[in-house]
């Protein structure tokens, strides 16, 4: 199997992408596998920005295929907040799922129900090596919905804009959802989809092996 390193500290979302990509030929490699502790500064203007610059980063680092992503919640009511600043929203990455959660609400009280559209959005950067050149590629997918007059009252670890982000199509939250189900709808999975042609690239390459991980 090759293997593809899964850049990112959050152990939910890591978590989805094993789901996502069990049944790829593909070995994931987390970043504390891969020994690294740093963490870049994400200074993009849009989620494709840092997607990439993360990218980037740990592929410099680990030597090895390098999947990042960035994401969060866009509410139209709010001018597209609080999109690239989702985690840092209320000032500060160290604030709890549901202070976010709540924040969304609250600030979304006297908002009409046709003005509530929102969406979950994600960029999935990949980096790699292929015939003695590094190669990029990037896919971007949503999952829409409208923002809920209340949170969901259970938060899933990670991801708290899914306890505010309610599906009409199949009336229910987000994060209401199993967590199968909920991966097969994400937006992670859609852009996933996208980057198909390098995935199986990379898969096609199994056996090679990497220094960082001797």
């Amino acid at each position: 199997m090759t293997r593809i390193l899964i850049a990112t500290t959050n152990p939910a979302k890591l978590s989805e992408y094993r789901l996502l990509l069990r049944e790829t030929n593909l070995e994931l490699i987390s970043l504390s596998d891969a020994r690294i502790t740093e963490v870049p500064d994400e200074t993009g203007e849009t989620f494709r920005d840092n997607a990439i610059a993360k990218a980037r980063f740990y592929f410099a680092r680990a030597h090895m295929p390098t999947l990042a992503d960035d994401g969060g919640l866009e509410v139209d009511a709010l001018g597209g907040a609080p999109g690239v600043r989702s985690h840092r929203w209320l000032g500060t990455a160290n604030v709890t799922d549901r202070a976010l959660a709540d924040a969304v609400i609250d600030r979304m009280e006297k908002v009409e129900k046709p003005r509530r559209t929102a969406r979950i959005r994600a960029a999935i950067a990949l980096i790699f090596d292929e015939a003695g050149a590094t190669r990029e590629a990037v896919a971007e997918d949503a999952i829409e919905g409208i923002i809920a007059p209340r949170a969901y009252p259970e938060i899933r670890p990670g991801f708290p804009y899914r306890a505010v982000l309610w599906l009409p199509d199949r009336v229910c939250y987000l994060g209401e959802l199993g967590e199968e189900e909920e991966a097969r709808l994400s937006q992670r999975r859609k852009a996933l989809e996208k980057l198909g042609p390098e995935l199986k690239l990379i898969a096609s390459k199994g056996g090679i092996s990497y220094d960082r991980l001797r």
